[in-house]
């Protein structure tokens, strides 16, 4: 067999992953990127495209008898879950719904605001030597409202983010929003510009234009399964197509998938999926969308892409591998075109991706703890396009021993 010889491997080609090997090679380590497919060709190809500079509060559980009562239904809009899979699932929203009172969640917050300040500046730099630059956008994006009483709730939460953490907005009333997107909902009570944000056309070309500038840098691609990895005289090994990939250091960057090999190397870590769908449609009647816009009071997100209008929708709790069911799709499908002039599907069918959730809402990012040159870069939830690059650099930091850019301990993995 084949030994291919490299200062270390990363296992996982998706923003994250192909984000730690850019940054590994461009300083000077030999970098192997491995993965079943394709860079990109995973979760990375089809969340909303937000690189969401204003993410300083990761999503919490609700935590009022309301909105509790409201998903215990299993009706609503933005999440729903599979009744089967309670079982699974119920420790990791426990243990979410603890870390969400609303004295931890802003203590999470002024940590996980730390990796999201860098996230536009980071992606930046990676898609100017990239070439990439055209496929981002710098117009921000609109949470839209239907009731006077959400959009106070929500401009009053962006301007505590702008006076914690700087976060940039402008409050719209009815008339700014129809100038800045003349074919939304005339109804529309008005909306919230999160304006240093920014917006990606083609997150899976985003990805894959990351990974050919890794190439360019000399760094090589292979197709392998991860959960061949192990460890060998104090090296990690790889099996691929090609042969062994032999490493030093070994990256799990592996998303949903992570603890398919954390587990097997003896670690517990609280990890949950949230899965969520995707669907293309033509604008109808020459309808323009300049910007990705939310649905507040629906959870429904549109974005202009380049195939189309890209409508995603919430939450999915259920397992990770069980059968696709969009039935979040087909009910907000319809309320998705009152808001604005969808013409026809573009896909063949729905499809579904899979966030890797923390209970505590931060990634894990940093040194296996009973591994040498282990590393782990995983569970950035709703914020994985957001956080790939930020979290590729710390990682290579970290790696080279340089002194990271960002403390990287409170997304140590031990912290559990």
């Amino acid at each position: 067999m084949t030994q291919l010889m490299f200062d270390s491997v990363v296992l996982g080609a998706g923003i994250v992953g192909v984000s730690t090997a850019i940054h590994l090679q461009q300083r000077g380590h030999a970098v192997a990127l491995v993965d079943l497919r394709a860079p990109g060709q995973e979760t990375s190809y089809g969340n909303g495209g937000l690189i969401q500079r204003e993410g300083v509060y990761p999503y919490a559980f609700p935590r009022g008898l309301r909105a509790l009562l409201r998903y215990a239904g299993n009706r609503a809009n933005d999440v729903r879950y599979h009744l089967r899979d309670v079982g699974q699932f119920a420790p990791f929203l426990a243990a979410y719904w603890r870390y969400s009172h609303p004295a931890r969640h802003a203590a999470i917050a002024r940590n996980y605001a730390t990796l999201i300040t860098h996230c536009v500046d980071e992606h930046r730099a990676l898609a100017q030597a990239a070439g990439a630059r055209g496929l981002m956008r710098s117009t921000g994006w609109i949470k839209v409202f239907r009731t006077p009483a959400v959009q106070d709730a929500e401009a009053a939460n962006a301007a505590r983010w702008h006076a914690e953490f700087g976060v940039g907005f402008a409050l719209l009333d009815a008339a700014q929003l129809r100038a800045a997107e003349p074919d939304l909902d005339t109804s529309l009570v008005g909306g919230l510009h999160y304006t240093d944000a920014e917006s990606v056309s083609d997150p899976g070309a985003l990805v894959t234009a990351y990974a050919a500038l890794f190439v360019r840098l000399g760094g090589r691609i292979f197709l392998g399964d991860a959960k061949s990895l192990r460890e060998s005289g104090g090296r990690w090994v790889v099996h691929t197509q090609d042969g062994d990939v032999d490493a030093k250091h070994a990256v799990i960057a592996l998303g949903p998938w992570a603890d398919d090999v954390t587990t097997r190397l003896g670690y517990r870590l609280p990890l949950a999926v949230k899965r969520g769908y995707h669907m293309h449609y033509a604008p109808r009647g020459g309808a323009q969308l300049h910007r990705p816009v939310l649905d507040a009071e629906n959870g429904f997100l549109l974005a202009p892409m380049a195939r189309g209008i890209r409508l995603t929708t919430g939450v999915e709790l259920a397992d990770r591998d069980a059968p696709k069911t969009p039935v979040q799709l087909a009910a907000v499908e319809p309320v998705a075109r009152t808001l604005f002039p969808l013409g026809e599907r573009l896909d063949a069918e729905p499809w579904m991706g899979r966030r890797p959730c923390t209970p505590d809402m931060m990634p894990v990012i940093g040194p296996a703890p009973r591994h040498k040159g282990l590393w782990f870069a995983f569970g950035h939830a709703h914020h994985g396009l957001t956080l790939g690059p930020v979290t590729g650099r710390l990682i290579a930091e970290m790696i080279t021993g340089e002194t990271p850019f960002v403390d990287p301990s409170p997304f140590r993995a031990n912290r559990f």
